[in-house]
């Protein structure tokens, strides 16, 4: 089962790669549409041109344009399609190698960093397959969803990768699943938000009148004013769940270790990302405070989990020190 896991996130990786230049055509096709020439079929040609008043066809040399838009059109669009097919794809086996470590380990694959991520990115990625099926007009930051999954999937597998053992004594507890569970949930749909936040960013530049990098790769992307109200809903449905996931933490850590809260470097980091999510919130409620200023709050608080994920379990020590890497 383990061999099998470590085999399923390979090809999981490999064909979040294909979804990923898929979505890079679609993307680089643009949205050409069949334009008819605006022109009428026949022109008038004047009086004694010709030997005589009447009509005539227009050139033929008008027709390639639009053909070619539609033949764009239509490749961009078998493009997309299947981008979101090899993205529902990698999700599947993605799960199945979730499911078929936490079957080798005999418990939920939970364990340790490389885990960790796993379940994240699996999350983010199902919650992405969730919004595209109610907005399929969104599905250009698929391009941006999917290089995120290659980058975290593939750091995960090359540069995360334990084998299994069983569980340290302190996270022996129901605790476990409550906790975890609800701090991963919480941190795949950040991990999403933080995607239309970016693009949001980028293409209300563009809207402005930018035409630097990067805010020349939004020029394909959804309208500004859609990604910002997309950033918006899942950063409020994520954070009463983080919420939650860091007070059942604190019942755990009491009942664990005899005090709530010790200011031990991962409780310090959630502590952070609480607060700048929470800011965000805030500042997105506020109506004298810009959209795009909120909106870096949102990115600043996905930097903090990453930080807290990735920087407290390879540069600190602590009670939370559960990545496994050497």
């Amino acid at each position: 089962m383990s061999a099998l896991s470590d085999n399923l996130v390979t090809f999981a990786i490999l064909v979040y790669l294909v979804a990923m230049i898929s979505h890079a055509v679609e993307y680089a096709l643009g949205n050409a549409r069949t334009r008819v020439a605006a022109a009428p079929a026949r022109e008038l040609v004047g009086a004694g041109v010709g030997g005589g008043g009447g009509s005539v066809p227009t050139s033929p040399a008008e027709v390639p344009p639009s053909a070619a838009a539609d033949r764009s059109a239509r490749r961009a669009r078998i493009a997309g399609l299947v981008a979101v097919g090899a993205t529902a794809l990698a999700a599947v086996l993605h799960l199945a190698a979730l499911v078929t470590r936490g079957l080798a380990a005999d418990r939920m694959p939970w364990g340790n960093m490389y885990e960790f991520v796993l379940t994240v990115t699996f999350i983010g990625v199902a919650a992405w397959l969730v919004v595209l099926w109610k907005r399929p007009t969104l599905r250009k930051l698929g391009l941006f969803l999917t290089l995120v999954m290659v980058l975290l999937v593939a750091t995960a597998e090359l540069v995360l990768y334990v084998p299994i053992v069983p569980l340290v004594p302190a996270l022996n507890s129901y605790w476990f699943v409550i906790h975890v569970s609800t701090i991963v949930f919480a941190s795949g749909i950040f991990l999403l938000g933080a995607v239309p936040a970016v693009g949001y960013l980028m293409r209300a530049g563009y809207e402005q009148g930018k035409r630097s990098f990067p805010y020349t790769l939004a020029k394909r992307l959804p309208g500004a004013v859609g990604l910002e109200r997309l950033t918006f809903a899942l950063h409020a449905f994520a954070f009463p769940i983080f919420t939650f996931a860091v007070i059942a933490g604190a019942i755990w850590a009491e009942a664990a270790w005899g005090r709530p809260w010790g200011w031990d470097p991962k409780e310090t980091w959630a502590f952070i990302s609480w607060v700048v999510y929470a800011g965000y919130l805030h500042a997105r409620a506020t109506p004298s405070v810009k959209r795009n200023v909120a909106t870096w709050l949102a990115v600043l608080g996905f930097l903090t989990m990453l930080m807290n994920l990735f920087g407290v379990n390879i540069f600190f020590t602590g009670l939370h020190s559960y990545g496994g890497l050497d």
